[in-house]
Parts: structure tokens; C-alpha cells; sequence
């Protein structure tokens, strides 16, 4: 590996990041990890802090899950890779769908379809959902709805549901046909309605008006986080994703689960529909499915669509999609590991008794600090502050305080996210309790260097 120096001079001089300006790498280089170990990383300064981000959500296991990367190694050596296509398949992947077709039995699901990732999962997602509508005779289904706040990945179709304008803005036009409704965000909404259940019953009858205007029939799917993410860690009041389920089967719209995040634990439930105890007609996997070691995902779908597709006999089911990945052996086997290993830790219960405790903690840095606007979490091992310049106008904070903010938790010990103006903290699964609290206190002494 090149020195050190020559890492640092050469940071960001030929490499552009995701999610930033080009010109933000120069004036402030990103930290430059180079090791990890259970739920740890380490900078090229030997600086080692807990890693309060999971990778980007998906190291639900941490950095030393050895059965996974045993996986990944002996696979190397037996099938690096092969193609899913029509006409070939593999032992692993064929493994895996049965193993899927086990672990989501309680959402309905029954089918899979493999991926490279969630930003190809949800674009599955939105493709079968069209065509679903084709085959049974309405092919005038081609719009979609989804939520202001949702975060859906970065494709063309995934930045047209998304509900935030960082995503869509200079990536304009997107595909028509999308429409958005308010997100269940007591914090901040249209309808000024703190009350969680209130709010949750006025977004819902906010669906149902875009679906009357929009017409039913014209509409194919929504999609929806069971929590909300990326937008802010935006959990739902209890009652929200059974109505959407309600008011979607009554109007003949498929609902879209996007558990890229929420699936296999995080959010104390094995899956985020099965948290609301809803059953989706498609589930967005991805992230966690590989513990973040194989860019992998899988699109899982309900029985009642796949016999749609599976019984059609005039040639429109033939699925005319797919990634060159899809299904590929390596990732495959990693994910065969993964699972294994996530059922055997039975990750749900920490990340509930671990989200617990964040979540409290929280609340308790928001008594000290004037920074701290809103607290968001109570449901697994999501959590999330927003951050304001004034607790009574809710102005957001800026982006440079929040930046030293950050830089000085970092210092502290641990890595957390900045998304607009949240922290979001979304740790491995096999957080311990001491863990939690190395976060926790370094949040405290990032705030008071800013305070």
C-alpha cells in the first residue's frame, strides 16, 4: 500500500465522492479509514473510534464476522462468478431464494429476485410493479406515490419517488407520473399536528385525496420506508403503514416495503413491515443482506403477485430486467452466511435494548443542549437529532457548526453522520452496552465544543 503522505496529498485529487461537492473534498479531505475490527474503525492516523454509522446501515454485524468472509473466500476459489440470466444459474443463489423464501414467510413473501444493491432493488420494484399491473389487463397503472422525506436510492426512478430535493433538484426532469403526500414528521409537517396518531390519520387521508384526484386506476404502486431513513430516522405512529396497506388493497395499489435499511433486524423486528405487522407485495433488501462485505440485494415478492406473473400465458411476464450481478454466487454465498449468522445472533433483541438506550440518551443530551431540536428514535438501533439555531423558529442549524460538531464527536470516539441538518446514528446490531455509551459521551463532548 502507497505511505501515508501519499494518501493524505492524494485524497481527493483524481477520486469524486458520493453525496458531496466535488469541491468539498478539497477543503475539508474526508477521514481516511484503513481498519476496522468488531464494531470499530480505525484512520490512517491510528485514530480509533466506534463506528456509530454501521458502514452506510449495513454492517449489522460488525467488521469481524468470520463465517461471512469465509464464505466470500471459499467461493472465490470454487465460482467467482457466473451469470443468472436465462439458461444458467448457481448452487448458491438457488440456495439462498429458498432460504429467503423461509426467513420472510411471515411478510408473504415468497419470491426473489437478485440485486446489486437497494438503488437496483427499488428500480426492480417500480419495474415489476408497472408491468404486474400489464399483465392482469390495466396497463394504465404507471404512476407512483410515495412519501415527502422518503429516501428511495439514485436511480431515475428511485430519485423520482424520492421525497427530498437534495436528490432530485439537478437531476431534473425525473420520470413522470410521480406524486408525493406528507410524511408522518411530528417535527415538522403542514398540518402543524404534533400528535403522532393525529398526524398519522391526517397523511393518510391526504393519500386518499392524491388517489382520487390522481384516479386509482391510474395509479401502480406505492412506496414507502417502514421507518424512515435517510430522511431523518422519521418513525411512523403505529397506526400509518397498516392504513396505507388498507387504502392501497382497496384501490388496487401494490404496496413497496423499501426495507433496504429496516430489513433483517434493525429496526428490533426481523423485518420493518413485520414491525407494523404489514404485508407488502414487493420488499426492497439490500445493505445488511451481506453485512455490507458484497454489494448484493434482493427484491422479495409477495404470492399473490408472483402468481400474476408466473401463471400468464400471452408472453407479457417475460421480465425483460435484470444486472449483470443479479444473483451473483459470491454474493450469494455471503449473504447464505450472513443470514445464518444474523438468526443466530438473534440481532432484533439487542438492537431493541440497544436503541433503547441511545434513544434515552438522547433525550437526555436535548435537557443540556438548545442545539438539539428534536429527538427521534425508540424503535431499534435508528436514532436521530435535529439540529437548530432556534429551538423556536426550529431554524436549522449550519452547516458549519454542524461539521464542527461532528469533527469534535469524531475526536471524542465515535463516527457519526450528518445529513442536512440531522446527526443520524445507525450503529452495527452487536452494539454493547459500553459501546453506547462511548457514543453517547462523545455526542456530549461534540455539543459542549460547540455550545
Amino acid at each position: 500500500m502507497k505511505d501515508s503522505n501519499f494518501l493524505k496529498e492524494m485524497n481527493a485529487r483524481s477520486m469524486w465522492h458520493p453525496m458531496t461537492h466535488p469541491a468539498d473534498s478539497h477543503a475539508n479531505p474526508p477521514a481516511i479509514i484503513t481498519g476496522a475490527a468488531g464494531v470499530r474503525i480505525t484512520d490512517i492516523d491510528g485514530h480509533e473510534t466506534v463506528d456509530a454509522v454501521g458502514g452506510l446501515w449495513n454492517v449489522n454485524l460488525g467488521f469481524s464476522c468470520q463465517p461471512i468472509k469465509d464464505a466470500i473466500a471459499a467461493q472465490l476459489d470454487v465460482l467467482p462468478y457466473y451469470s443468472t440470466f436465462r439458461g444458467t444459474t448457481n448452487d448458491q443463489v438457488i440456495q439462498l431464494a429458498e432460504e429467503l423464501r423461509t426467513f420472510f414467510e411471515p411478510d408473504g413473501l415468497t419470491r426473489a429476485f437478485f440485486t446489486s444493491g437497494g438503488s437496483d432493488s427499488v428500480e426492480t420494484a417500480l419495474r415489476l410493479a408497472r408491468q404486474y399491473h400489464k399483465i392482469r389487463g390495466e396497463a394504465g397503472r404507471t404512476k407512483f406515490l410515495s412519501l415527502k422525506k422518503g429516501y428511495h436510492g439514485t436511480h431515475m426512478g428511485g430519485a423520482s419517488v424520492n421525497g427530498n430535493a437534495n436528490f432530485r433538484t439537478q437531476y431534473e426532469p425525473l420520470l413522470p407520473g410521480c406524486f408525493h403526500i406528507p410524511a408522518p414528521y411530528t417535527y415538522r409537517n403542514p398540518f402543524n399536528e404534533s400528535d403522532p396518531e393525529r398526524l398519522a390519520q391526517l397523511c393518510l387521508q391526504a393519500l386518499e385525496d392524491e388517489i382520487a384526484f390522481q384516479g386509482a386506476d391510474t395509479i401502480a404502486a406505492f412506496i414507502m420506508e417502514p421507518i424512515l431513513g435517510a430522511g431523518g430516522v422519521i418513525p411512523p405512529h403505529a397506526s400509518f403503514m397498516p392504513g396505507v396497506r388498507e387504502i392501497c388493497s382497496r384501490n388496487g395499489i401494490l404496496l413497496i416495503a423499501d426495507e433496504v435499511i429496516t430489513a433483517f433486524g434493525r429496526t428490533g423486528s426481523w423485518s420493518g413491515s413485520r414491525h407494523w405487522d404489514v404485508q407488502p407485495d414487493f420488499m426492497c433488501t439490500a445493505k445488511a443482506i451481506t453485512n455490507g462485505y458484497f454489494p448484493f440485494g434482493a427484491v422479495m415478492i409477495a404470492e399473490g403477485v408472483a402468481e400474476v406473473f408466473e401463471n400468464d400465458t400471452t408472453g407479457k411476464a417475460a421480465i425483460g430486467h435484470g444486472y449483470t450481478y443479479s444473483g451473483h454466487p459470491v454474493g450469494a454465498a455471503a449473504a447464505l452466511a450472513c443470514l445464518e449468522e444474523t438468526k443466530r445472533l438473534n440481532v432484533p433483541d439487542n438492537a431493541a435494548a440497544r436503541g433503547t438506550q441511545l434513544y434515552q440518551g438522547l433525550l437526555e443530551l436535548q435537557k443540556k443542549y438548545s442545539l438539539i431540536g428534536d429527538v427521534r428514535g425508540g424503535h431499534g438501533l435508528m436514532c436521530a437529532l435535529e439540529l437548530v439555531s432556534d429551538q423556536d423558529s426550529k431554524t436549522p442549524i449550519d452547516k458549519k457548526t454542524i461539521g464542527a460538531l461532528q469533527e469534535a464527536t469524531y475526536q471524542a470516539g465515535a463516527m457519526v453522520r450528518v445529513s442536512g441538518p440531522n446527526i443520524i446514528l445507525s450503529p452495527p446490531l452487536v452494539l454493547t452496552e459500553s459501546d453506547a455509551n462511548v457514543i453517547l459521551t462523545a455526542l456530549d463532548a461534540g455539543f459542549a465544543a460547540v455550545a
